[in-house]
């Protein structure tokens, strides 16, 4: 009963909004005359073997345990209404053929490309997009950021027929910001129902997706198997032509990543990310390098750099005075880090993410190591005894420590020169190495004292809310690890979301990046402005290798915000000679420099 007066209610809703109409004075967009980023040299076919640290929790991409390594294979490949072109940046037809912005500064405008297509066959259509609004509002999908955006940052999806819709903002924003915000993804209206049981319902469910690609195989905690629709709708777009070449994407689970090594150097594994410095520099003089089956590249990329380093947890009792979270940071060495194990590779982050513009405050520095400013902040704090092996101690006997949770085996070396020079501060770092998506389970949970990792950077401006407003603080499954709860804090990230004029929203994102600082919540780690990756000789790319925004040369879904991902093709004839063996070919070692920021020269 409860369902079918949900279809009629659903009903009744689409006639109304089928009585909108449009306004007469809309100014429609396309764009068909950016540069073409894709390859017509690439061909189809070939299975591309990848591997993951661990199996997924879930292939629901919101909810409880989503947010995983995983959920990126899922998510990129629904297209949303358009993509950005990686070079340009202006937008370019994905879903939407076309766009106008309304007067009222809030509102955009969309035709439907009538062949789009989920892929079960089924037509995506206006009440997809009405449908994606009650699905990200809904209680029942147990994700309260998305409820919030969904309400405050979206406010309505209205239709004017099968493939005409409008999207509105929660408040006025300049046409760069609305493309920010109003990129909205569907949801397949036809395959969802919406019960009390949904978590459970869908946790493994494989949903339609409009991408290329669709999960055809499982084996539960070893392996996922994607397959290329043949007649993808999107086949011969303008800027999806001679993508998405590979046939199948095989994700293989290895939980350590020498072992995931000793697989690509098989063969058995085609691609492998080089940009820890001891695998780039140690670990690259093999025979299948010297005899050039295997190529390296070092490609550089002007990209938004999201947030890296230590995310102080202030629920805790120790770590909820300012002054342990200050003396904490100088008691960091992480310039140490950098020029030892990272061998300089790497450079410092001095705020929560980077790369925005005029929206990075970059009059912020990273608190120094300082041991005696370090000493001085917990002595203030209470911390003004000398423990066992040097370890300071308060006057009731609690031990001046940090826990440290982090999800790479091969962060221990790094973390372990952190703990060594925290200990002449009187500091103790503890060590936490947990399974991939066990221990970010746990972060979300927000059962550590100090979590460190790092964000993707996304989008076109940073974003706040979900890292630092107090209505995630205190919440499971949220990604305010920090657990902070400030006024200031708050009024600054709501005034950030309000603010339509540019100059003053980058304005208010450097007084709450300074915030951030003052509260001494985040100790900023590093940024990485580059992609460095091994590849056999037989995997092949574009001319240019790469655009200007490609997190990853070899990633085979459409990447976010920017449309990056599957450029690459295997050669399959070339394959079959390499892997009869026998063949040597010269080495090749490509740096990249086309998109390289001068600060990183």
């Amino acid at each position: 009963m409860n369902k079918l007066l949900a279809i009629l209610a659903s009903f009744s809703l689409a006639l109304s909004l089928q009585a909108a109409e449009l306004p007469d004075n809309l100014e429609w967009e396309t764009n068909t005359a950016d540069p073409i980023f894709a390859s017509p040299e690439a061909k189809r076919g070939g299975r591309f073997n990848m591997t993951l640290m661990s199996f997924p929790l879930t292939f629901r991409t919101v909810g409880p345990d989503s947010n995983t390594s995983f959920r990126s294979f899922v998510l990129e490949n629904q297209l949303g209404l358009y993509a950005l072109h990686p070079q340009t940046d202006n937008p370019i037809p994905a879903l939407a053929t076309h766009w106008a912005f309304g007067d009222d500064n809030r509102t955009m405008y969309f035709r439907l490309n009538p062949d789009a297509r989920w892929s079960d066959g089924e037509p995506v259509t206006a009440d997809d997009f009405l449908f994606a609004l009650e699905f990200m509002r809904s209680k029942v999908i147990r994700a309260p950021w998305y409820n919030n955006y969904f309400t405050e940052e979206i406010t309505d999806v209205t239709k004017y027929d099968d493939h005409t819709i409008s999207v509105t903002a929660g408040s006025p924003k300049s046409r760069r910001e609305l493309l920010n915000t109003l990129g909205l993804v569907p949801q397949p209206a036809h395959f969802y129902e919406m019960s009390e049981d949904w978590v459970r319902r869908y946790n493994w469910e494989v949903v339609p997706v409009t991408g290329a690609y669709v999960i055809s195989d499982v084996k539960r905690g070893r392996s996922i198997t994607f397959k290329r629709l043949d007649d993808w709708w999107g086949n011969e777009l303008t800027y999806y032509k001679h993508r998405f070449n590979v046939d199948e994407i095989r994700l293989t689970v290895v939980r350590d990543l020498n072992i995931a090594y000793r697989h690509f150097l098989r063969g058995d594994v085609d691609t492998f990310g080089l940009i820890l410095p001891e695998w780039w520099h140690d670990k690259t003089n093999t025979p299948e390098y010297r005899d050039g089956l295997i190529n390296r590249i070092w490609f550089y990329n002007d990209m938004q750099q999201g947030a890296q380093g230590f995310h102080l947890n202030t629920a805790h009792p120790r770590l909820a005075d300012v002054r342990v979270r200050q003396g904490i940071a100088h008691a960091i060495n992480m310039q140490r880090m950098l020029e030892t194990i990272l061998r300089g590779d790497y450079e410092r982050m001095n705020s929560f993410g980077t790369g925005y513009g005029d929206f990075t405050n970059y009059d912020i520095r990273a608190r120094e190591y300082d041991i005696n400013k370090a000493r001085a902040l917990f002595a203030e704090a209470g911390y003004d005894r000398q423990g066992p092996g040097g370890i300071l101690l308060n006057a009731t006997g609690d031990r001046l420590s940090l826990a440290v949770t982090y999800t790479t085996q091969e962060h221990t070396a790094r973390l372990a020169i952190l703990r060594e020079e925290a200990r002449k501060a009187g500091l103790d770092l503890q060590l936490n190495l947990v399974d991939g998506a066990t221990g970010f389970k746990s972060m979300l949970e927000k059962k550590h004292e100090a979590a460190w990792l790092g964000w993707g950077g996304g989008g076109l401006y940073p974003q706040y809310w979900e890292f630092f407003h107090s209505l995630n603080a205190n919440k499971p499954q949220t990604n305010n690890l920090f657990n902070v709860s400030d006024a200031e804090l708050d009024r600054l990230i709501e005034e950030y979301r309000r603010t339509m004029d540019l100059d003053a929203k980058a304005a208010v994102s450097r007084k709450i990046q300074r915030r951030v600082h003052e509260l001494a919540i985040f100790i900023p780690g590093y940024q990485v402005p580059y992609t460095r990756e091994a590849y056999w000789r037989y995997v092949k790319l574009p001319e240019s290798k790469g655009t200007r925004h490609s997190p990853s040369l070899f990633w085979p879904m459409e990447g976010y915000p920017y449309s990056t991902g599957g450029l690459f093709w295997i050669d399959e004839q070339l394959q079959a000679e390499i892997k009869a063996g026998g063949k040597k070919y010269e080495p090749v070692l490509d740096v990249v420099e086309t998109w390289r920021r001068p600060e990183s020269q």
